[in-house]
């Protein structure tokens, strides 16, 4: 038998969100009902288009090859409906993405080109926000459709993994410290730290926490630049993304991995409710598009 346009959605669904779990949720199906639909296509087809591995799902060849195909017939019967739309016409189709400054310098703006290249009828508009409480408080109230952040987030949204990046530490020159740095050494070292009672600093101390250490709080800032500069006068260590302080410092600071790496779950966040069509493609550009980050080694 032909598998259904819903069969199809729901396999290239499982293929981005790598977990029958994640897809249901991206499609608001039961997980029953999804998985019941894909093992009816494999019994149609006669092959295994799914190797399940403990909580996730990769595609067997067969299942790569299916979903390859899918994609074109969706995007074909998407181009269809929009005959006749003003999109279809020559309009735009607006998205609003929601994302912190960090990630706005990267990936958003590494994503965002290549995404309306593909997509010229889509407008693509970016709202920022120092930290992740109103970032997620503007998904649930409905001003922006997609968030880039960084991982876990509020249970009351739906997530899609995009990527792991690195965490390192900068330090001023002549800070004395093995590279890479175990982190017990974190305890005792004076740092430029976000202010008290910001969510970004609420996480560090959490993981400060976790690891055991008590930092100094040597210079406490809000502003990104006045993090670079604090680094840069000696004031004090700083914990941020690999690629952004490679950007942001150049070969004006020594910069460390961690022992063990540190890397931090980037992804896509969306409030569980149906997505619109742009929404649905620029999540499925963004997992297999998203620039890879890998310690240095």
């Amino acid at each position: 038998m032909t598998p259904t346009l819903a069969q199809l959605r729901y396999l290239v669904a499982v293929a981005d969100c790598g977990s029958i779990t994640g897809a249901a949720a991206s499609v608001f199906v039961a997980q029953s009902a999804l998985s019941r639909a894909v093992q009816a296509m494999e019994r149609d087809l006669g092959v295994e288009l799914l190797a399940r591995r403990g909580r996730g799902v990769d595609l067997t060849p067969e299942g790569t090859r299916v979903v390859r195909l899918a994609r074109t017939v969706l995007d074909a019967v998407d181009a269809i409906d929009d005959v006749g739309t003003p999109n279809g016409k020559g309009g735009l189709v607006t998205l609003t993405l929601v994302t912190t400054p960090t990630l706005a310098l990267d990936l958003a703006c590494e994503l965002v080109p290549a995404f309306t290249a593909r997509h010229p009828g889509v407008q693509v508009r970016l709202h920022q926000h120092d930290g992740r409480e109103p970032l997620v408080q503007e998904l649930l109230d409905g001003k922006s459709e997609l968030a880039l952040v960084d991982l876990p987030v509020d249970k009351e949204l739906s997530t899609h993994h995009i990527q792991e990046r690195e965490v390192v530490l900068v330090s001023p020159f002549g800070a004395r410290l093995p590279d890479p740095v175990p982190f017990r050494l974190l305890d005792g070292l004076p740092m430029v730290l976000p202010t008290p009672g910001t969510g970004r600093r609420t996480e560090m101390e959490a993981m400060f926490s976790c690891l055991g250490v008590r930092p100094v709080p040597a210079f406490e800032v809000d502003e990104r630049l006045a993090w670079v500069t604090g680094v840069i006068d000696g004031r004090g260590s700083l914990i941020w993304y690999r690629d952004v302080v490679l950007r942001a410092f150049g070969s004006r600071a020594e910069i460390r991995s961690f022992t063990p790496p540190l890397l931090r779950p980037v992804g896509i966040a969306h409030a569980r409710r149906p997505l619109t069509r742009a929404a649905r493609a620029f999540i499925a550009h963004a997992r297999h598009n998203a620039p890879v980050r890998e310690p240095a080694r």
